[in-house]
């Protein structure tokens, strides 16, 4: 491992998530942390960026991650001067697929300025690869998982989770964990519960769609949702399930890692996603009646494949990616 002259102190503005959601900036956050570099975590707010721009002089190195963080790291590198890297979490489609045809023109120039004016830019999903390279100099990266974590979670943390769904042992558990947002088929989730017979569905999680799953779950006996739950306590929920839920049409989300770490059979949409785990999950259609019987279905099959597959994305190597470029462009 290359030891750093210096300890360098990095901003990083990330999305304004709530913490529990979006966990995986932070768990780069703390492997760099551990290698000796100072990173403050921010998530991305007009007020945010102002005390940014304020105390820029404290940072060697800008991390924004898309899409607020990157505009608002770009706007403190024209102001201040500080090194910036881009952090290209999300693909422009995403965006694209599901605001105004006006909005995400802007946005998509904002981005193209973001990787113009970064000394660096680091990427997850190919199909952005062109675009990036042709305004300036990017590496690719991964999302990751803390395998252990998942794996084998504390006792402690297992029975504080079976205690607080107290479920029937004679009843199925499906989970979904994530946002609830119309992106990720929450109400056809919710509705698919209504027709699954002996199967409760658990949803962890926040977003605009909250109140319509505490509506359901207050409605629905095999419903439940606890909303947010601190992420380590995560592994515990996930241990007291038998079957992972990601209805996002997406080949990289940081569930499905989890899920498979954890060694839970997965229902994942039919779609992108097919390339990269096919013969690894259950998949579905994003319909009501397609995802009830890729849950029963997922229930009777394997999860030592996928949860194999997972090993391979650690964050600490994930990590090791982020800081060396923060020494490049330092």
């Amino acid at each position: 491992m290359t030891v750093m002259t210096a300890t360098p102190a990095v901003l990083w503005l990330t999305p304004d998530k709530p913490a529990d959601i979006s966990v995986g900036r932070q768990r780069i956050a703390d492997h760099l942390s551990s290698d000796g570099i100072a990173v403050t975590l921010r998530g991305t707010t007009p007020k945010t960026v102002l005390g940014s721009l304020r105390e820029a002089n404290r940072y060697d190195v800008i991390v924004g991650t898309t899409r607020a963080g990157a505009i608002a790291g770009t706007v403190i590198k024209l102001a201040t001067g500080t090194p910036l890297v881009v952090d290209h979490v999300d693909p422009i489609r995403q965006f694209e697929e599901n605001s105004s045809r006006w909005l995400a023109a802007i946005v998509r120039r904002l981005e193209n300025a973001a990787f113009r004016i970064a000394d660096h830019a680091l990427y997850v999903y190919d199909e952005e690869k062109t675009r990036i390279e042709r305004f300036g100099s990017a590496t690719k990266t991964e999302l990751g998982v803390e395998y252990d974590r998942f794996a084998n979670p504390p006792m402690e943390t297992v029975s504080r989770a079976r205690s607080a769904l107290d479920v029937p042992d004679t009843e199925n558990v499906a989970i979904y964990v994530g946002g609830l947002e119309s992106i990720y088929q929450i109400r056809e989730l919710l509705a698919a519960a209504t027709v699954l017979e002996d199967w409760t569905l658990v949803v962890l999680g926040a977003g605009s769609l909250g109140s319509l799953v505490e509506q359901t779950a207050e409605t629905h006996e095999n419903v439940i949702f606890p909303g947010t739950v601190a992420h380590d306590l995560v592994p515990g929920y996930l241990r007291a399930a038998d079957v992972g839920i990601c209805l996002v049409d997406d080949p990289h989300t940081l569930k499905v890692l989890e899920y498979g770490a954890a060694g839970l059979p997965t229902v994942q949409v039919r779609g992108r996603a097919e390339a990269r785990f096919d013969g690894l999950v259950e998949f579905c259609e994003p319909t009501p009646d397609s995802i009830a019987r890729a849950i029963e279905h997922a229930a009777a099959t394997d999860p030592t494949p996928l949860q194999s597959f997972t090993r391979d994305f650690d964050w600490s190597e994930i990590a090791e990616t982020y800081k060396q470029v923060i020494k490049i462009v330092k």
